[in-house]
């Protein structure tokens, strides 16, 4: 398992990715969701990184690692 963290400029947008995510079958304990900073960390297999990486990209975030 791998994290990936991506952060997004308002609290409207990290609950829409997150939805995003449950959407396309992530389980809801992998997402975490900062509020307060505007970040979203998702741990995922290696084999689905680069699908994940793709979904939070589609939100625009303003930094991702």
């Amino acid at each position: 398992m791998t994290a990936v963290v991506a952060s997004f400029k308002d609290a409207m947008t990290i609950m829409n990715v997150r939805d995003d995510l449950l959407s396309t079958g992530i389980p809801g304990e992998k997402i975490k969701v900062d509020k307060e900073h505007f970040k979203v960390r998702v741990m995922v297999p290696e084999a689905t990184k680069a699908e994940i990486i793709e979904i939070l990209k589609r939100h625009e975030p303003a930094e991702m690692h």
